[in-house]
This record gives structure tokens, sequence and C-alpha cells, in this order.
């Protein structure tokens, strides 16, 4: 996939994952978007070739949430 493409699957994916952290921890947006961008999570999903982009906000979210959770990340089988 072209740069161009793959970032605006970010455009359109980050905010959505960001308004599930927003909901689900009660948090303000400003808040919940710092702690994704600081999370492992994000940083796997920037990297284009590790297809995460490929997953729905629900499962980044969970991803996120887990992460927040445990320090750990469980990839998704089809991630595999």
């Amino acid at each position: 996939m072209d740069q161009k493409k793959f970032e605006a699957m970010l455009v359109l994916l980050v905010p959505q994952v960001i308004g599930l952290i927003v909901k689900n921890y009660g948090c303000d947006e400003v808040t919940a978007t710092k702690e994704f961008y600081e999370s492992k999570v994000y940083s796997v999903l920037e990297e284009e070739d590790t297809k995460l982009w490929h997953f729905s906000p629900l499962t980044l979210f969970n991803m996120y949430d887990e992460e927040r959770k445990t320090g750990a990340i469980t990839f998704p089988e089809e991630a595999l």
C-alpha cells in the first residue's frame, strides 16, 4: 500500500479508537489521544507492514485495553 493510502487509513481508524477510549474510560479526547499515541498498539499500528490497520476500531481498542490493563498485547489470529 502506498504511503498516502496508509496515512488515510490511519486518519479514519485512529479517531474511532480514541472515541472508544473516551467512551470506555470516561476521559477527555486530549487525554485519550495522548495515551493512545503513547501505546505499544499505536506503535505497531503505525508500521504499515504489520497490517494492524486491517482490524476494526473495536479490535484495536480491545488490544489497547489489554495493553493498558496487563502491559501485554495479544494479536488476533489473523495478524499472525
